[in-house]
């Protein structure tokens, strides 16, 4: 059994590569995280001419309609540039979630317009510990109408459209609707976060006009399968930025000599950046196998979403932290490079919610 990509992935992956290296270096990064710009701007605009914004969305509605495999591997690439842009809230999470459970006129209206990237979309969904109990649920839906908080909702300073998970009033049930952000009876609230190189927002709906969406009769089951989707994706996300920072050690370990040899050369340095190595291949295998359940539709989808998600996390984490201490003391400075991963790290693995609940 081939659990590698094809061919025609691995060249795309190449150009996103390529695209990447040539338009979003470090220093672009670093130009957000210190300037008032929310993302890239320049970087977006070049992922959205590649068409990758319509990856999978229908030929019909101005997409690709490539499979979950090419947003794998576009993904691993962002992740590996720690691309400040809003591409994993737009598309793994609210363009699928249309893709998936808008109406037919919703998708006739969004799709073109997310697939050509007119517009940007978000997704809300933490409250509270997100068990699949409405309760739990304090955003409201009834008679089209919206009310309630969400925090922190990624990108929600500047999104134009948001789907929000709601207790859908007249069914009591957990449901999903469409907010266009720029209707009345919404206040937004930039929050700060350990990442502000990816934006995250409060946003408080006052009775606000929303869309509600189709949804089976277990609401809960349906934002599930987003979320799983979203975890795989953001699985090989994560893994990118593992090897980056990998990388980043091994080349600093063998540039940086102390007592007239290479750090590299110390077994504790060697072990660390092997340490990081082997939970960066336990998180790849994890997330190959969850790539092809996506890809498949496969009946271990959920569980194979749980390992990539939590392997994947973990690998990082650990990644990002030994990096720096790789670095030393420099890379505990503003001026070293090492803390845009250990940053992404921090926010990408509370994304979905804690590892905790994905390990339930």
């Amino acid at each position: 059994m081939n659990f590698d990509f094809s061919e025609d992935q691995k060249l795309l992956k190449e150009q996103v590569s390529r695209f990447l290296t040539d338009n979003c270096p470090i220093e672009v990064v670093r130009e957000v995280l210190e300037g008032d710009d929310f993302y890239s701007e320049k970087v977006w605009k070049g992922l959205v001419e590649l068409g990758l914004t319509g990856t999978t969305i229908p030929e019909e509605y101005g997409g690709l309609e490539l499979s979950p495999l090419e947003l794998c591997v576009i993904a691993e690439e962002l992740g590996r540039a720690s691309a400040p842009v809003p591409f994993s809230s737009s598309v793994y999470l609210a363009t699928e979630a249309i893709k998936l459970f808008g109406t037919s006129e919703q998708k006739e209206n969004y799709l073109p317009k997310l697939a050509s990237g007119e517009i940007i979309a978000t997704f809300a969904l933490p409250e509270s510990a997100m068990e699949p109990n409405p309760d739990n649920i304090q955003c409201t839906f009834s008679s089209g109408k919206l009310t309630g908080t969400k925090m922190p909702v990624p990108d929600g300073s500047y999104a134009d459209i948001c789907v929000v998970i709601v207790r859908d009033k007249t069914k009591d049930s957990i449901g999903m609707s469409i907010v266009d952000l720029s209707e009345k009876g919404i206040e937004k609230k930039s929050l700060s976060t350990l990442d502000q190189t990816r934006d995250h927002a409060e946003i408080i709906f006052n009775n606000t006009s929303s869309e509600i969406m189709n949804s089976s009769g277990d609401g809960w089951s349906d934002v599930q399968q987003i979320l799983d989707i979203a975890a795989v994706l953001i699985s090989f996300e994560q893994i990118g930025g593992a090897e980056a920072s990998l990388n980043m050690a091994k080349e600093y370990a063998l540039d940086r000599f102390a007592f007239g040899r290479q750090i590299g050369s110390y077994q504790a340095v060697k072990h660390k950046l092997a340490d990081m190595y082997i939970k960066i291949e336990l998180a790849k295998s994890n997330s190959y196998y969850g790539a092809m359940m996506l890809n498949d539709k496969g009946s271990d989808l959920k569980i194979a979403a749980a390992a990539s998600r939590v392997a994947a996390t973990d690998a990082f984490n650990f990644a990002a932290q030994e990096n720096i201490q790789t670095h030393g003391g420099i890379g505990f400075t503003w001026e070293a490079d090492t803390q845009f991963y250990y940053r992404r790290s921090q926010v990408l693995g509370l994304s979905l919610g804690s590892i905790a609940s994905w390990k339930k």
